[in-house]
């Protein structure tokens, strides 16, 4: 064996034996990776800011135009940036993308921030715009995040100048198994096992096939940081399904003036397809899509009519003054 070749192989063993030691020390590693991996396919990069004393973690696509509209996209509960990636896809380049992850979720920071309720992280997102954008923005928020996008869109109108809620938490929608869990006090969305892991993908895709892929080792290390988070978990859904402001989203919906959007998956097992009239109640400027064939992960089963239907928000007019009453 050649000298060049024992080099090679020297270093091959060695760059394997760091790799094998650092996911040793830090298995969910591969998953960021990953989602490393499909940030930089999209051309999107990654940036961090403090704000307050709190570190975000952001993903961050520029535009083309300079002049071109802002785009805020903010995740849902278990979710993080990621789960916007395939909207974002269709979105890049037309206008400027940014995607974080909530304080306490995904990279941003957990330690120290303790209230988790729709008012206090919809403050949080406003905080966010200002350090990072210099113009009224489009919010768009799932699940979760689209509770906390109607708060902030209510109580920032200078801020906000329109808003997308899909599959939004924060109204008292029609009776489903999962919102019987929330309100007795479990967490339907809690992983410690590999059976628990294919429920939670149930209850949340309609679609399969928009299931990201899971490759061996990938469940089992999910599979290990979910069990990490699950007191996490339930503390938020103390915040946000259980507490004080569980319809707080809801209710700040009448204030909401600028043009929106309501979109829901026809299936949506979570939040119930029901609550979109509730919120469409309150927002009567709103624009109602209705997606067969997608479950609550619209914004990843169906990302070509979400990103259709954030086209058409985007050019729809101006709310005229005294049309909502």
């Amino acid at each position: 064996m050649t000298t060049a070749i024992l080099v090679v192989v020297a270093v091959v063993v060695v760059v394997a034996a760091l790799a094998a030691f650092l996911l040793w020390r830090d298995p969910y590693a591969l998953i960021r990776a990953e989602f490393a991996r499909e940030r930089m396919a999209l051309g999107l990069a990654r940036r961090v800011v403090d704000i307050d004393g709190i570190r975000w973690a952001y993903a961050e696509g520029e535009a083309r135009d300079a002049d071109a509209p802002v785009l805020v996209m903010v995740h849902g509960f278990t979710g993080s940036k990621e789960n916007w990636y395939p909207v974002a896809r269709r979105l890049r380049g037309r206008y400027r993308l940014l995607i974080p992850d909530l304080p306490g979720w995904g990279e941003s920071q957990r330690e120290g921030v303790t209230d988790h309720g729709f008012a206090a992280q919809a403050a949080r997102v406003a905080a966010f715009i200002r350090a990072t954008c210099d113009r009224q923005v489009v919010v768009l928020g799932h699940s979760m995040g689209g509770g906390i996008a109607a708060v902030l869109a209510a109580r920032e109108p200078g801020l906000v100048a329109r808003v997308g809620l899909f599959d939004a938490a924060g109204v008292r929608f029609a009776d489903n198994q999962f919102g019987l869990d929330v309100l007795a006090g479990s967490n339907p969305f809690g992983v410690h096992d590999r059976a628990s892991l294919a429920a939670y993908f149930d209850i949340l895709f309609h679609d399969r096939g928009a299931l990201p892929a899971m490759p061996w080792p990938a469940p089992a290390i999910l599979i290990a940081r979910r069990r990490r988070d699950s007191a996490f978990e339930q503390a938020v859904l103390d915040d946000i399904g259980r507490g004080p402001e569980q319809f707080l989203p809801g209710e700040e919906a009448a204030r909401i003036r600028q043009p929106a959007l309501l979109a829901w998956g026809a299936h949506d097992r979570v939040i119930d397809p029901s609550a979109m009239d509730l919120y469409a109640a309150k927002m009567p400027q709103a624009r109602k899509v209705l997606l067969d064939g997608s479950g609550h992960m619209t914004v990843m089963e169906q990302p070509d009519d979400i990103a259709d239907a954030i086209e058409r928000l985007l050019a729809a007019a101006p709310v005229e003054q005294g049309a909502h009453a």
